[in-house]
């Protein structure tokens, strides 16, 4: 990155842009959340292990114990040298998929302030709360929702995200808390602003790292609570069909047309039943 910037003829905020983007290749750090290169680092993952299938496919070689070895890839992440009980790596192999424990993300921030989105905006229609009634937000979480979301003050869409402050704020003001609540326009709206500022968050060791209560405060003395132990979208609180397809149709809005959107939404609906699962992404890219 370094050498390359510099025959680029990058300026000093390009070279400091391209050493993060290239430290996050390297494996993906928390230094980087509240930018671009957050989302990045998956994405790159993802490419990176299907070029190694295909190059794998073409006869490219690498050490049979790259994983395992001595030298191999657990002991330059994890330090230890001893891999001699390797059991954990093929424990019910077969039979536990780890992906069943992935769910679907109901709120476009990070996912330990879920719990408090949730009960925001439960809140918020239970009571047809309005911002002008709000007093102060008291929010007890995890400690883990404070080191990750911790950002009192974010300037920008991207830093919103991974703020429980502006999380909050949002979907008590918008009773939602999707891609249009963290924009940089939205970060910085001075009524967001003014309410967030009333967010007050404490870390409490005995809360789940997906849990969190809610206590607002009202101008007329009176106070409504909120305790969310599984937000929506997480494994005991699914998000349903019609959610993830509301999701999309809101996500694709402003791209394809009500049309476009109901026939992709069919075809993976009924990815089960197709002949070919490609006539998708056919579809998607005829749009």
């Amino acid at each position: 990155a370094a050498a390359a910037g510099r025959l680029l003829g990058l300026d000093e905020q390009q070279l400091i842009w391209a050493f993060g983007i290239a430290a996050n290749q390297a494996g993906g750090i928390r230094e980087n959340y509240g930018t671009m290169v957050k989302s990045f680092a998956p994405g790159t993952a993802a490419r990176n292990g299907l070029s190694a299938a295909l190059m794998a496919q073409q006869g490219f070689v690498s050490d049979d114990h790259a994983l395992e070895g001595s030298k191999g890839f657990a002991v330059a992440m994890t330090g230890i040298t001893d891999m001699t009980d390797l059991a954990a790596l093929t424990e019910n192999l077969g039979q536990d998929f780890e992906i069943s424990y992935n769910t679907y993300k109901a709120f476009a921030c990070g996912i330990v302030t879920h719990a408090t989105v949730d009960g925001c905006i439960q809140l918020r229609n239970e009571h047809s709360l309005t911002p002008e009634q709000i007093v102060r937000v008291s929010l007890k979480v995890s400690p883990n929702t404070l080191l990750l979301t911790g950002k009192e003050e974010p300037r920008t869409g991207l830093e919103g995200k991974f703020s429980v402050y502006h999380a909050a704020a949002v979907a008590l003001i918008d009773g939602t808390a999707s891609e249009a609540q963290f924009t940089d326009k939205r970060v910085m709206d001075s009524n967001v602003v003014a309410l967030r500022e009333c967010v007050t968050a404490e870390a409490i060791e005995s809360i789940g790292k997906y849990e969190a209560i809610v206590t607002i405060h009202l101008d007329d003395g009176n106070t409504v609570e909120k305790h969310v132990t599984h937000a929506l979208g997480s494994l005991d609180n699914p998000m349903s069909d019609d959610d993830i397809s509301d999701k999309y149709r809101e996500l694709v809005s402003g791209t394809l047309s009500d049309e476009q959107c109901a026939e992709l939404i069919e075809l993976c609906w009924s990815i089960e039943t197709l002949d070919d699962a490609g006539k998708i992404a056919r579809t998607a890219a005829k749009l």
